[in-house]
């Protein structure tokens, strides 16, 4: 998943929210130990949440659809994903949309001397140009993409051609969040509650 969902399935306190955003900036064993154990606890199930999608079903048979692309077909269908909730916000949330990224762009700011360099770098672009609340719109998801594809050190034009894929296959990748994410939804409970 990317940065609204995992925020989302944090969404219980601003501390799990801070670790899911930091999941994808914080590595090894090592950097969890400068974070209190409520962010530290988010960082960790992040990345159990990546591995629960990577290994997920229906997410591995959309994988396979993108053939000999399907090593960056992970990254589009986060992203796409992320759309897919965006776009669907009322079904899972009561409070709109906005007022869950203003959520986000605050924790962030006020966190921001704590961050680690490329999420301070990045999080008032984020806020400023509302990423979050962009997925709404499809067209979010091709500029999102393109814009990963150029902070790739190599084949960035490989994860580009995943959007024509996404494209023809557009409907399998919607049933494919329908199928997945409810399930997610519940395994990210169950990590929760497990501690």
């Amino acid at each position: 998943m990317n940065y609204l969902a995992h925020a989302w399935l944090a969404r219980h306190s601003d501390d799990a929210i801070l670790g899911a955003l930091l999941g994808d900036f914080v590595f090894g064993q090592s950097g969890l130990e400068d974070w209190p154990t409520p962010v530290r606890a988010e960082i960790v199930r992040h990345r159990r949440i990546d591995r629960y999608t990577d290994d997920h079903p229906a997410v591995v048979a959309m994988r396979t659809r993108f053939g000999g692309l399907r090593r960056y077909a992970g990254i589009v269908l986060d992203v796409y994903f992320d759309h897919c909730l965006a776009q669907g916000w009322d079904r899972w949330n009561d409070a709109p949309l906005g007022a869950f990224t203003a959520r986000i762009y605050r924790i962030l700011e006020a966190r921001r001397t704590e961050l680690p360099g490329r999420l301070a770098a990045l999080a008032p672009r984020m806020a400023a140009h509302d990423w979050l609340g962009s997925y709404a719109r499809r067209e979010s998801v091709d500029a999102a993409v393109r814009g990963i594809s150029t902070r790739l050190s190599r084949n960035g034009d490989r994860l580009l051609a995943c959007l024509d894929v996404l494209r023809a296959d557009e409907d399998a990748a919607q049933a494919t969040f329908e199928t997945f994410f409810p399930e997610l939804v519940r395994a990210a409970g169950a990590m929760l509650d497990a501690g």
